[in-house]
């Protein structure tokens, strides 16, 4: 009880989630229970007919089992997903203001400090199936150097006074947190969030400690997970060239010292990610003693950049309280290297420890994300095993809901909007190489890659969202082929879509078909810099049309003295008039790179942003923009020459 009275009400969100006509989402977390609570929603119709007066129009839910999914992640931490599905539920085009009123709590957002736009006294949205303007981004890394993107964002929304201006959705497309690169920083405040809410202990099995109560967040254990803490393979990895020893670490990040491997630990990382609250009710000392010279340096330095990531926080739950934001995972949502080969899978799932630090992670996921895009999805296999682990945990239940979320194939999803949006799964469905398990696997496999086909037949035009660059920067993806062959994929995560023949050739294969849409814009993340591309097919007029735009990351950056190199190197090299193009797989089509600000010869960005796409009425690019955390905007100028000329 006297945790409860020192906590806010309101620990995490709101976040609007999955909103369209007939759906309306929202996520939050609350420190205490919601008891008899009502969710309103009201807008004001216009009425055109002058003898007719306007209308404002109320509607009031009472929040059920049915249509309010609750899970008690603590004692003090009750995360809610609230949804209504109905036909017809919500106009279109018309700003909706909601709120959440308890019997007990009054109203639930009140207390939530600038939480609203202006002299708004509750959060508003705007329904728009036609899109015209979205935002896109992934990598969102709390402890980087660069700024975040989407203070900027909201700070461009408090600029637009009228809300028809703010773009339909915001689409996150991986990396949304680093489970596997933690500043030693956070993991001393996640250590201390868990304690304060009373987060949920798990036992483990053959692991170094026998539940997560065990776990050390003193200074003799920052830094020091990789070693302490994480499973090792029980066999003799191998690659073409040399053999590794048996105990090769499974969790292949060079940044590891900090992995999480709990659930608790998970959770309080994405509360820790979205409130601004729990940063005053933790104290993080400025220097930790015990810590040895160059660790005490990099925590300063991890200091120093979360209080600015902070600093953000507010702005950044105001943005998501008043835009529909999208989710899909990419490998650090999880781990490194999630699912890059057959054989780093057979040693990750081998392992109970390293299955359950995998599930744990899918878990947060699916909580804290994956529920939000289509929630019918999760509504029969996955909602009643997740509620049966937090209403009684057992580390059997637990074991249950990890293999169930493991063998899930529903994470992908479709927007029913114009131009459609199509989200892809690039993690859990992935055709394994059958001439060497060490050789990265292909993002899709062929059922996948069949069921993408469907979708897009007899679309006109279409936007996809992989979180991968389909066609990436090709001298970069030349440089992790080799290392492949060398037996080093994991090494320099070759994960691109070109890595595998076999998904490569039939994805080509989609594109080239004649049913297919003739306006394709791809969204991307993931490689820590930005550019896009217009990409035509050799010797055929009339599309279609596709545009590869990636914006990465929102808070991450590419090492700055490698990027430029890259950059002349694959203009050199792979630029539109190289014959090289010709022997490589993407030699059916042509691609030119747009050029960062009417640029020369530049093509790549190497600065922290937010992608912002604005839509002719026939799906193709009005214009491509990054927008950076200090509010400047790069725009990515067309090509002189089309790429179909």
């Amino acid at each position: 009880m006297t945790r409860n009275k020192s906590l806010p009400l309101v620990l995490a969100g709101p976040i609007l989630r999955h909103c369209d006509k007939d759906n309306f989402t929202l996520w939050l977390v609350t420190s205490k229970p919601l008891q008899q609570t009502q969710l309103h929603l009201h807008w004001h119709v216009q009425n055109l007919e002058p003898q007719k007066a306007s209308q404002n129009i109320k509607k009031k839910y009472e929040l059920t089992d049915t249509n309010c999914h609750h899970v008690a992640l603590g004692l003090a931490a009750h995360q809610y997903l609230i949804h209504l599905h109905e036909p017809d539920l919500l106009p279109e085009q018309v700003l909706i203001h909601y709120q959440l009123i308890d019997e007990q709590q009054g109203h639930v957002f009140s207390s939530i400090n600038q939480l609203n736009y202006h002299d708004e006294i509750q959060p508003s949205f705007v329904i728009k199936p036609n899109l015209e303007r979205i935002l896109h981004g992934s990598c969102r890394n709390p402890h980087h150097h660069s700024g975040d993107a989407l203070v900027a964002a909201d700070a461009q929304f408090e600029q637009q006074h009228d809300p028809q201006e703010r773009p339909a959705l915001l689409m996150l497309s991986g990396d949304q947190v680093y489970v596997d690169d933690i500043a030693g920083p956070m993991i001393y405040a996640i250590g201390q969030v868990i304690s304060l809410l009373g987060l949920q202990h798990e036992t483990f099995v053959k692991a170094p400690i026998t539940s997560s109560e065990a776990i050390n967040y003193q200074a003799d254990a920052i830094y020091q997970r990789h070693k302490q803490l994480l499973p090792h393979t029980e066999y003799q990895a191998k690659t073409s060239l040399w053999r590794w020893y048996i105990n090769h670490p499974i969790f292949t990040s060079s940044l590891a010292e900090n992995h999480l491997v709990s659930l608790g630990e998970v959770s309080a990382l994405y509360l820790l990610i979205w409130s601004p609250e729990l940063w005053d009710l933790i104290d993080i000392p400025k220097e930790l003693p015990g810590l040895g010279v160059i660790q005490q340096r990099r925590w300063y330095n991890e200091w120093q950049h979360l209080l600015e990531f902070k600093a953000g926080l507010t702005q950044v739950r105001r943005l998501f309280a008043h835009i529909p934001t999208y989710m899909i995972f990419d490998d650090h949502d999880v781990t490194d290297d999630w699912n890059l080969t057959a054989k780093w899978e057979m040693a990750a799932y081998g392992h109970p420890f390293s299955k359950r630090i995998i599930g744990n992670a899918l878990i947060g996921y699916t909580l804290f994300q994956g529920l939000g895009n289509q929630p019918q999805h999760f509504e029969h296999q996955i909602k009643p095993l997740l509620n049966a682990l937090f209403h009684a945990p057992t580390s059997a239940k637990h074991d249950t809901l990890i293999e169930a979320l493991l063998s899930f194939e529903q994470w992908h999803y479709t927007l029913n909007t114009s131009p459609k949006v199509v989200v892809l799964d690039t993690r859990t469905r992935r055709w394994r190489s059958e001439s060497n398990l060490g050789k990265p696997s292909g993002l899709l496999d062929w059922e996948a890659l069949m069921d993408l086909q469907h979708e897009l037949i007899d679309q006109s035009q279409v936007i996809i969202v992989s979180p991968a660059p389909i066609f990436g920067v090709k001298v970069i993806e030349a440089i992790q082929r080799i290392a492949t062959m060398m037996g080093g994929s994991l090494l320099v995560d070759a994960e691109n879509w070109m890595a595998h023949p076999g998904s490569a050739n039939t994805l080509l294969s989609i594109f080239l078909h004649k049913k297919t849409p003739q306006e394709f814009i791809i969204l991307s993340g993931d490689v820590h810099y930005s550019f896009a591309y217009d990409i035509g097919i050799r010797f055929r007029h009339g599309g279609p049309n596709i545009y590869q735009i990636c914006c990465s990351g929102i808070k991450n950056q590419f090492p700055e003295k490698l990027l430029p190199i890259f950059g002349k190197l694959n203009g050199w090299l792979y630029g539109y008039f190289s014959p090289l193009n010709l022997f490589t797989k993407r030699k059916r089509l042509t691609i030119r790179g747009r050029r960062p600000n009417g640029h020369r010869s530049k093509r790549l960005v190497n600065q922290s942003g937010l992608g912002l796409v604005e839509l002719n009425a026939d799906g193709s690019p009005a214009k491509i923009a990054v927008l950076h955390a200090d509010s400047s905007e790069t725009i990515f100028v067309e090509p002189r020459k089309k790429a179909q000329d």
